[in-house]
């Protein structure tokens, strides 16, 4: 059995996700392409309009950022997908008006920590994260957890074995 190539800049740890996560939040819809252009307006709108405040009945302090609606879901993820920046919500929580509801299924994850945890080190760990050729990515729901404590870590879903 090989070893798959593991950055050591970006070291990962698999986990399981025993629940389906449910997110309330704003959404965007972008490409890779476009993502340098298009994402960093929406967290600017994130925090300009409040949204957190706005989201009743969060789970924790955690901020999510879910990319998930994929043009190509269960393939790749070129094309158009969604990118919705919320809040850990229970499922039957509301969705405030210009907000939407997104679920990451229960799955195996890949967890690549960011560290340092800074803003600015998100993109460099995302570039670890598609160099891992060998991750069985199921291209449903990616996740980057904010947590409330200063953390940071970005969450794959895989495939079952």
């Amino acid at each position: 059995m090989s070893t798959p190539h593991i950055s050591t800049e970006f070291p990962h740890h698999f986990a399981v996700q025993p629940e389906a996560i449910t997110v309330v939040g704003i959404e965007l819809r972008t490409t890779n392409p476009e993502a340098m252009q298009t994402i960093p307006p929406h967290w600017q709108r994130f925090g300009q309009e409040g949204v957190l405040e706005r989201i009743s009945g969060r789970l924790d302090g955690d901020v999510l950022a879910v990319y998930t609606h994929f043009a190509h879901a269960g393939r790749d993820n070129t094309g158009l997908y969604s990118l919705v920046i919320g809040a850990q919500v229970a499922p039957d929580a509301p969705v405030p008006a210009g907000m939407v509801r997104v679920v990451v299924p229960a799955s195996r994850r890949a967890i690549f920590p960011v560290l340092p945890a800074s803003f600015e080190r998100v993109g460099p760990a995302w570039g670890a994260v598609w160099a891992q050729t060998t991750l069985p990515k199921t291209f449903v729901a990616e996740y980057e957890r904010y947590a409330a404590n200063g953390d940071i870590s970005i969450s794959i879903g895989l495939e079952r074995h």
